[in-house]
């Protein structure tokens, strides 16, 4: 049974759905074929039939709310976002509890970090109504490729480009909203696994006055290069250093980090304008928080974190962001040392804060903090 307390369909969601008009495939998955799909999904290789999309143009505003067939899109050689870079976009998931309801996390909080990150890329703002719209039409059509698995869930990615076709350096005068869908199984198969960290210190994700607090795929590419390092170097995923001292943590390239001491303090870089304000970050501070662990948002130095690998200082160190929820980092290793983090295994606080969240995510704990919305 679910414990969630959000259990009833808010009228303004049905009025925000009723402005998308849902012009469905005439092509459907077979009912054999989707469900092979769901049986055993690979993040983000499979996708459901329909896609929303709202347009854009400088002289009209937003227009034309649909939910269409899924399918390639047709673009001009001289489409700006493919000379400019002048896209962004979201993470999210919607979730099937036991009831067979579905829900998402969130979503209002995403819809502000959507709108923060159109202003840094001279896009024009997605209303919060139309973002929680446009995802809640979209799962309402698709509603048959939500999975049910333990820790299966259907991904959600809406993003916005530059659509208009031209060659100059400016804000775009066309722009393209869509939001996509993928069901995903559990990120670890298998059961939670420590990864191994390596921190770039030749290369950067963001600096000061840059685009590293928007979420933005130019981002992603900064972090291609270090994470074939990392690689090179036996370890999982990169972490990246300040761009102005190359001394103190910044993020993993899609994740946030967190360092747990020995006095059970909890400490996460501070929101410096380069690192993402993650919303699964924001949310472990908060419970953390609720749990009575001081939780500190600072300037971490490398050789501090180091240190306290080397004498037990430092007890835990966990990543987290959307596809993960909560990821635990067993090993630490840069050009000048190589750590396991305490025993190498999952810490106690990171596995009791990854369990805590997905079972509020999957309607198995009480929502408290009033963080779920259903969609259907």
């Amino acid at each position: 049974m679910t414990t969630t307390s959000h259990n009833v369909l808010p009228e303004e969601l049905e009025d925000l759905v009723a402005l998308f008009d849902v012009r469905g495939t005439d092509e459907p998955t077979p009912d054999a074929e989707r469900e092979e799909a769901l049986a055993s999904p690979r993040f983000g290789t499979v996708f459901t039939d329909h896609m929303a999309r709202v347009s854009w143009r400088q002289e009209d505003g937003w227009l034309d709310r649909r939910v269409e067939k899924y399918g390639p899109l047709q673009l001009d050689p001289a489409t700006a976002v493919l000379h400019y870079a002048q896209e962004i976009f979201e993470g999210m998931k919607a979730y099937k509890h036991a009831d067979g309801s579905v829900w998402t996390f969130r979503p209002e909080s995403n819809a502000a970090r959507f709108a923060r990150s159109a202003h840094r890329l001279a896009l024009p703002a997605l209303t919060v109504d139309d973002f929680i719209g446009s995802i809640a039409a979209l799962v309402r059509t698709d509603l048959a490729w939500v999975p049910d698995g333990e820790d299966s869930s259907l991904y959600l990615r809406p993003f916005m480009f530059a659509s208009e076709p031209f060659l100059g350096v400016r804000p775009a005068a066309q722009v393209e909203y869509l939001c996509i869908a993928s069901p995903v199984g559990p990120y670890f198969a298998g059961g939670v696994k420590p990864v191994s960290i390596w921190v770039s210190q030749d290369y950067h994700r963001a600096g000061p006055g840059g685009t590293g607090d928007a979420k933005c795929g130019g981002n992603y590419a900064a972090s291609l290069l270090p994470q074939t390092e990392a690689q090179q170097n036996g370890c999982d995923q990169v972490c990246f250093l300040d761009a102005t001292t190359n001394s103190y943590l910044e993020e993993l390239g899609g994740m946030n980090i967190f360092v747990v001491m020995d006095d059970g303090t909890v400490h996460t870089p501070e929101l410096t304008g380069s690192i993402l304000e993650g919303v699964t970050r924001s949310s472990i501070l908060r419970l953390v928080a609720d749990h009575g662990r001081e939780v500190v948002e600072r300037k971490i130095p490398l050789e501090e974190v180091v240190a306290g690998l080397a004498d037990g200082s430092v007890r835990e160190i966990f990543a987290c962001g959307t596809a993960a929820v909560v990821t635990p980092v067993g090993r630490l290793a840069g050009g000048t040392f190589d750590h396991t983090v305490a025993d190498g295994e999952p810490g106690e606080l990171t596995m009791a804060v990854r369990t805590e969240l997905t079972d509020i995510q999957y309607g198995r704990a009480q929502d408290r903090h009033g963080w779920m919305r259903r969609l259907a």
